[in-house]
């Protein structure tokens, strides 16, 4: 099948996508239904309150999402990988998103048109398991996250953040820099302290050995004690 974009190709295609076994046809419609935006550095995808129009995949690049809380607060609730989706949850539920998203660096995303994608979803029951399966790991990676960051001390909660991005984006040629550049207000907002203390833990950690930090770049030099801290912190 040919494609308009490399982009629509990637959602349906890719090496983890959930769409690659739907039939010729029903790939052919949900290509024809789509819409393609690319992304600046922190440019919003979506802001609290709006309505999705669809099913958001993102293609390339990598995005937050991220909830305000208190005082304009925010907290970030995930970090979305390529070929992952966004804010489905509000599309399923017929409600205004009650989050956000942004780009961390120029970012590719690609929306299915909601009518179209619900009517394969409801005729293909193969699609729809998956897609729970997606919603279920979802939900406990948030029960386990709220349950850290409620319960650990500044140190766990730090090291648990640094290995779940590390998972969630892998390392770079060198096999231990983290393949992503975030900043400290990030850092912070992802595992639920102040700048002023996300920047002392992370220091904290590399003076003894545990990692390594280059500008906005931080590599894993011992991932066991990393893990360590994260387990007993």
């Amino acid at each position: 099948m040919q494609y308009s974009n490399p982009h629509i190709e990637l959602c349906l295609e890719g090496s983890s996508s959930i769409f690659k076994g739907l039939n010729q046809k029903d790939k052919e419609t949900i290509a024809l239904h789509h819409t393609l935006h690319i992304c600046k550095k922190g440019e919003l995808l979506f802001k609290t309150g709006d309505k999705p129009r669809g099913l958001i995949c993102l293609a390339s690049g990598k995005v937050k999402v991220f909830k305000e809380g208190v005082g304009g607060r925010e907290q970030i609730l995930k970090m979305v990988k390529k070929q992952g989706f966004i804010g489905y949850r509000a599309l399923f539920s017929d409600n205004a998103w009650s989050i956000s998203a942004a780009s961390i660096e120029d970012s590719a995303i690609v929306v299915f048109e909601k009518n179209s994608f619900i009517k394969i979803l409801k005729k293909n029951a193969d699609l729809a398991l998956k897609f729970i399966k997606v919603i279920t790991e979802e939900l406990e990676f948030s029960n386990n996250r709220t349950v850290s960051l409620s319960q650990k001390h500044v140190r766990g909660r730090l090291a648990e953040s640094l290995l779940a991005l590390r998972d969630t984006y892998g390392y770079e040629g060198d096999g231990k820099t983290i393949c992503i550049s975030l900043s400290r207000d990030d850092i912070a907002h992802l595992s639920n302290m102040t700048t002023s203390n996300a920047i002392r833990t992370l220091s904290s950690l590399a003076s003894e050995g545990i990692i390594e930090i280059k500008r906005r770049k931080i590599s894993i030099v011992n991932s066991s004690r990393l893990k360590d801290i994260s387990e007993s912190a």
